[in-house]
């Protein structure tokens, strides 16, 4: 008993440092608040894991990091959107694409017809890279050699830098 009491003491007494770290990482104080406290919740529902020497901060401190990792990570994977259409018509565009200007939406017109002018044997691959696929899965897709891939994804970024010149 004397030693969960000591226990919860530590993890009180950490509790502004925890909270100055959690500000570190979130930069809110609201999500800085809720990481403290999924961090204390976290830590005692492990305290029978904890070993008594070990560092208590740097392993309090590690829960803490590990649960912000996790929900960033949760964050990025919801709000990935991907592209199920056959041509890969809705790439995944940023809101500060330039876009919404008329010459953003004139040059993005331009780019997609210069790329519609490729064979299919690059345009592809190309829009497949665009879209955010690596190599190596573009190459599975197509069952293609890596090399193949690679090659392709470059000259057809040569040959839409070289049609588009003028907007350099």
């Amino acid at each position: 008993m004397a030693d969960t009491l000591t226990f919860k003491q530590k993890l009180l007494g950490l509790q502004d440092n925890l909270y100055n770290f959690a500000c570190q990482l979130t930069s809110n104080r609201d999500a800085a608040q809720d990481l403290v406290q999924d961090t204390t919740l976290k830590v005692l529902d492990n305290e029978a894991k904890y070993v008594d020497n070990v560092n208590f901060k740097g392993w309090v401190f590690t829960i803490m990091r590990n649960i912000f990792i996790n929900n960033y990570r949760r964050q990025v994977r919801s709000a990935t959107v991907l592209d199920t259409t056959e041509d890969l018509y809705h790439l995944n565009i940023s809101q500060e694409s330039g876009l919404t200007t008329p010459e953003g939406s004139f040059a993005a017109k331009e780019i997609s017809v210069a790329i519609n002018t490729f064979s299919e044997d690059y345009k592809v691959p190309f829009t497949m890279y665009i879209a955010g696929y690596k190599y190596s899965e573009i190459a599975e897709k197509m069952n293609l050699p890596l090399g193949t891939v690679k090659s392709r994804i470059f000259f057809a970024r040569k040959r839409l830098q070289g049609m588009l010149k003028d907007y350099r």
